[in-house]
Order: structure tokens, then C-alpha cells, then sequence
């Protein structure tokens, strides 16, 4: 967002004796007031529309991919961190939620859906979270597809941490430079819909803007090896006695 945003927008006159260069001078003066809000205005806007996140990415540096080696890891201390974001920085859903919409950032139906749940919360303290990205090919799995039951299993014998649900919101606010094609899926405990359905959800860009959508989360549901996760790194090592069990986990899996 642009620092200007918020701010008030000081307009001065220049005092005269004439009243009528005064009148025109102040209606001018309004003139160029009410444009320099405009301005603001459209600089702290919507940045999830396909055309802000090509400024963002032809303006700035961008965040580097998520993209990872299809290697497998040995342990979870050992992905290095992708990217640090800050959550705790909203009062509640709502908030969340109406920052969502204010940046333009799309999301599904089920997604309002999960946001308004009781189960989903956010933090009341402002933290800075550690986020690693790992396919599920790197979890060690050498077939097509596997079952997220199977993956959350796989990525906890690692080490890897289930990241807050309140990540996937603020991820999104806070990854303007996203690539397109490029689609996160956040390693979080379920969520169930109104109906009962259990999501997980997926920060993406699919070309047309930055979304912020739901996916099955049910144990059964088969999610490609070539798709990436996102877990919270733990801030410790392992024992020497961990690390062993950690090397045996990481062995590959062949179904």
C-alpha cells in the first residue's frame, strides 16, 4: 500500500486581497484537492486485479517463486524459509474479510463461507510466521496422486507444522507479487463449510487476479504429487534421536 494512504490530504489558499481572485483560487485549490484524494485513493486501492499485479512485478522486486525441487527432504529444518508474513493484525474475521475486499482480492463462495465459521479464528497477538513450500513429490511420494491424510501424515513426520487457518487470508494480503499459474495450498486442519464440507484453502493466481479459493479437505481426497503445500517451519533442530526417525520418514513412497 502506498504510505500516503490514510492521510490527510492538506489543501492552503493562498490569502489575497482581491475576493474574486479568492473565489476562483479556492474553487481551483478544491479542484485539485478533490483529484490528489482521487489519486490516493486509486494508489491504496484494489492490487489483487490482474493489471496491479503486473505493475506490482514490473515495479518491485519480486517474491521468489514457491517452486520447489522434486528431491525429497530430509526433514522440515532443512527447507529453508520461502516467506515470512505477520499475522494477529486484524481485530477479528470481519476485518480480515472487508481487507480482503478493499484490495480487490476474489474469493469463493465457500471461502465467505469458512471465514464467517466460529472455527475460524485469528490470532490476538501480532507474530511473524516462518512459511516453507514443498510438493508433495519432496514429502517422498512417487505416484501420481496422494490422499491428503496420507501427505498431512507424511509432512508431520518430518517436522513440518500445520500453519493457522488466519495464514491463508493474510498470505493473500500480503503477496501482491504472486507469478500466475501459481497455486499454494495452505497445510491446515480442515475447515467444514455450513453443510459440513471440509476445505483447506489455496492462495493462487490463475491469470485473471489474485484469488483466495477452497478445496476439498476431506482425509480421502487425492491432490497431485506436482502440487505445493505450505507449512510453518519449526524454529528448533531436532535431537540427534529425532533426526534419526526423521531420516527413516524420509525414505520414499511407493503405493
Amino acid at each position: 500500500m502506498n504510505r500516503t494512504a490514510g492521510q490527510n490530504v492538506g489543501c492552503h489558499a493562498i490569502p489575497h486581497r482581491s475576493i474574486g481572485w479568492h473565489g476562483g483560487c479556492t474553487h481551483f485549490v478544491a479542484m485539485l484537492c478533490t483529484a490528489g484524494i482521487i489519486v490516493f485513493a486509486s494508489e491504496a486501492g484494489a492490487q489483487c486485479s490482474a493489471r496491479d499485479v503486473l505493475q506490482n512485478q514490473l515495479m518491485h522486486r519480486a517474491t521468489p517463486s514457491a517452486k520447489t525441487s522434486p528431491i525429497p527432504v530430509g526433514s522440515a529444518v532443512a527447507v529453508p524459509v520461502w516467506k515470512t508474513i505477520t499475522v494477529g493484525t486484524f481485530a477479528d474475521s470481519l476485518a480480515l474479510r472487508n481487507a480482503l475486499d478493499a484490495a480487490g482480492c476474489r474469493i469463493g463462495d465457500t471461502v465467505g463461507q469458512i471465514l464467517a465459521r466460529p472455527a475460524f479464528t485469528v490470532s490476538a497477538t501480532k507474530t511473524d510466521v516462518g512459511l516453507v513450500a514443498v510438493s508433495v513429490a519432496e514429502l517422498g511420494f512417487q505416484t501420481d496422486t496422494a490422499s491428503l491424510a496420507d501427505i498431512y501424515a507424511r509432512a508431520r513426520q518430518l517436522g513440518f507444522e500445520f500453519a493457522a487457518a488466519e495464514v491463508a487470508p493474510q498470505l493473500r494480503l500480503q503477496y501482491f507479487d504472486q507469478p500466475i499459474g501459481e497455486f499454494l495450498i495452505i497445510g491446515m486442519e480442515p475447515i467444514k463449510t455450513w453443510t459440513g464440507e471440509p476445505l483447506i484453502l489455496t492462495v493462487a493466481n490463475g491469470g485473471a487476479g489474485l484469488i483466495l479459493i477452497g478445496q476439498d479437505g476431506s482425509a480421502d481426497a487425492e491432490i497431485s504429487v506436482t502440487s505445493r503445500f505450505l507449512f510453518v517451519r519449526p524454529n528448533e533442530a531436532p535431537s540427534p534421536k529425532a533426526a534419526h526417525v526423521l531420516d527413516e520418514a524420509a525414505a520414499p513412497v511407493h503405493r
